[in-house]
């Protein structure tokens, strides 16, 4: 019983796998690949005299609107004239209104990188002096909330649908050209082009959503679907449905016209079919490769075949792998996967672990640029998760090498398992003659008209009652007047019941037949223990598989690593300038790094102090994470402490102004000396760390 129904708890599991995995993919808001390296005026400085134009400088080129950037007074009213300006490759601005009063002002950016994902942020600067503010910013997101997570899951689902067109197509043609023939190996394939297709369109009509308002009800906007025609993430789209449109014509052929060919007929046409499935699944794996990771950044012109390569590996690998899977669980006994076809797969698999490992180091150096990224950064730890995952998947795939050489070998229940599917064993002999005399009482009754009808239902009748004594009515004797009269009485209705009666009768046959035909198919394929232990362990890969299928869609939606170190460095260099200036006039800023063990728990917390002497000073900390974004935490408090002295510490609780951004007025330091400022950042209920650091104050 337990064998009975393993497979398909084990499909169901699979399926569950794959839609949670689907689900983890679009989890969250889609990381920014762009990141913010520089503006003016600079996060959180406070300027003379009011500028003319706020310019901010990302680490690659970005796509603007009118509402990309925007100034807000300290009350949220706009100050800028809402039509973004190039300025250089990489540095964008926004004109200001005349006369702005003094106080805090909060630049608001969202935009679109050049890798197709949306980035968005917030800080502050001011005018004059620092002020109260009742902009709030801290909830942005780019890419975030329900229409995020849509985008996720399509994402997911695209993928998943070209690695089991690609990869089922490829296993068909290279490996088991026999399998065309297969019913459950043509659903899996069109399954795979269905899947990828609906994704498409519904990537499609989010996009612009997606990408600006990220509200459910703008799916169907004409406007911003208009608009996200017109970019290169649109384009790559609308050529993959295209290129759908031949693959859809590739596989009627396949399964189609292919299938129907003699074998030497199918020589001739393999190396055609092979060639035009190629560069069709090149184009599909382009499609993402010239407007995602690859099209942007170092070495584009080599990064971008390289990721075609890539794309096209994992296709062949995994989606052949599902294949496999298929032909060993569905594939009727009359016609099972063999031995060669699977040991072909396993050659073809081999290479193409070598292509996805080779091309997978140089996408890894290009994305993070140094061996600190692997642990400092999220793309670097969703790496190495990754990797983890492909020598798993490596590691299994060995086990299940195993097991097809052995599949050569002949067992005592695997020659069993097969001379009894081919009759020549005693057991054999009976189930075939068994089998040919179901067979035979099928096509009697399957009629359903005339003599066999009558034959199938007077046999039903003679099994439920005896047999009339000999001289009543309905005797020999009396056999044709009877007939005579039954159809006068009847008429048509009595055929058309007799008819009727067959016909359910052959129907039923027909159903038992089938089951008795399903449960030899299922003992035959349980009796061979090579194969049963093959379709295992191909199991375990595809479900490792499918975790890491969801992991790469993550990854592909994560800033890499060498983008976000670079933008932490332009962070600091600029925090170690505005330092440099503050000291030059009097003002102190520290900067300390803290983590505090919790998630989200790491970051920089920089303190300014100006004047910096005794008597009162102004106070503004702000939060940031490892690659310089401002970001809010529950609790922020500061303390001075002359030790030489015994003074202190003194508390300080700032006032919370703007996303990361704290500040206190009036704090007296009431003799010169080096003090020590400790900083308590707390990041969640239980999670917070003091760090600190001396100063010259006074």
């Amino acid at each position: 019983m337990t064998q009975t129904i393993a497979p398909r708890v084990r499909m169901l599991v699979l399926l569950f796998l794959a839609v949670t995995g689907a689900l983890l993919a679009g989890a969250g808001p889609a990381s920014a690949h762009a990141a913010l390296t520089g503006s003016d005026p600079a996060q959180g400085v406070v300027v003379d005299k009011a500028p003319t134009q706020v310019t901010l400088t990302f680490s690659e080129t970005v796509s603007t609107n009118d509402d990309s950037l925007r100034v807000l007074d300290p009350k949220g009213a706009r100050v800028d004239d809402g039509k973004p300006s190039e300025v250089s490759g990489t540095t964008y601005a926004v004109q200001l209104h005349s006369g702005l009063p003094d106080g805090t002002y909060t630049v608001t950016y969202q935009v679109v990188s050049a890798d197709s994902h949306p980035v968005a942020g917030a800080y502050t600067f001011s005018i004059g002096a620092p002020s109260a503010t009742s902009v709030s910013v801290s909830d942005q997101e780019a890419g975030g909330g329900v229409v995020g997570q849509l985008y996720g899951f399509g994402r997911y689902v695209s993928y998943a649908g070209f690695i089991v067109m690609v990869g089922g197509g490829a296993f068909v043609l290279a490996c088991w050209q026999r399998g065309t023939g297969v019913r459950s190996l043509q659903r899996l394939v069109v399954s795979g082009w269905l899947a990828m297709t609906a994704a498409t369109l519904f990537l499609l009509l989010l996009r612009g959503s997606y990408t600006r308002s990220g509200t459910l009800g703008d799916v169907f906007d004409l406007d911003l679907l208009g608009e996200a025609l017109q970019t290169k993430t649109g384009a790559a789209l609308v050529s993959r449905l295209l290129l759908l449109a031949a693959a859809a014509l590739f596989i009627a052929v396949l399964f189609g016209a292919y299938d129907k060919r003699e074998d030497e007929e199918k020589r001739d046409l393999s190396f055609g079919l092979a060639v035009g499935g190629t560069v069709v699944a090149a184009g599909l794996a382009a499609s993402w490769a010239m407007s995602e990771h690859a099209s942007t950044g170092l070495q584009p012109g080599i990064a971008m075949p390289v990721d075609v390569l890539h794309l096209l590996a994992v296709a062949t690998w995994l989606g052949g792998l599902t294949a496999l899977l298929v032909a060993l669980y569905r594939a009727p006994a009359d016609r099972p996967v063999d031995a060669t076809a699977v040991r072909r797969f396993s050659q073809v698999a081999f290479g193409s672990v070598l292509a996805v490992v080779a091309t997978g180091v140089y996408q890894s150096w290009r994305q993070l640029g140094s061996w600190s990224a692997f642990t400092d950064t999220r793309y670097g730890q969703l790496l190495l998760v990754k990797i983890g995952l492909v020598a798993l998947l490596v590691g299994i795939a060995w086990i299940s090498r195993g097991w097809t050489a052995r599949l050569a070998v002949p067992t005592t229940a695997g020659t069993a398992a097969r001379e009894s599917a081919s009759g020549t064993s005693p057991a054999g002999a009976s189930a075939s003659e068994e089998s040919s005399r179901e067979k035979e009482r099928v096509p009697a009754a399957a009629a359903g008209t005339g003599d066999a009808a009558g034959a199938a239902s007077g046999k039903s009748r003679n099994a439920e009652s005896p047999a009339p004594a000999e001289g009543s009515k309905g005797s020999k004797g009396s056999k044709g007047s009877d007939n005579s009269e039954a159809k006068d009485k009847n008429g048509a209705d009595g055929a058309g019941t007799d008819r009727s009666e067959g016909g359910e009768r052959a129907a039923q046959l027909a159903r038992q037949q089938a089951a008795v035909d399903a449960a030899r198919q299922k003992r035959l394929r349980d009796a061979d223990g090579e194969r049963f232990g093959l379709r295992r362990s191909v199991l375990a890969e595809t479900a490792v598989a499918v975790v890491l299928l969801a992991v790469t869609t993550v990854l592909t939606s994560t800033e890499p690593g060498r983008t976000e170190q670079d933008a932490a460095k332009a962070t600091r260099s600029s925090s170690s300038s505005a330092s440099e200036a503050d000291s030059t006039s009097g003002a102190l800023t520290l900067d300390m790094s803290f983590d505090t063990g919790g998630a989200d728990g790491k970051g920089v917390v920089s303190v300014d102090l100006d004047p910096a002497r005794t008597g009162a000073n102004e106070m503004h900390v702000y939060v940031t994470r490892p690659n310089g974004r401002a970001f809010d935490v529950p609790e922020v408090k500061v303390a001075f402490t002359l030790e030489a002295k015994s003074i202190g510490p003194l508390p300080v609780a700032p006032d919370h102004i703007t996303t990361g951004h704290w500040s206190a007025n009036g704090v007296q330091i009431p003799m010169a000396g080096e003090w020590k400022i400790a900083v308590t950042v707390r990041t969640s209920d239980i999670d917070q760390v003091t760090v600190s650091k001396n100063a010259q104050i006074g």
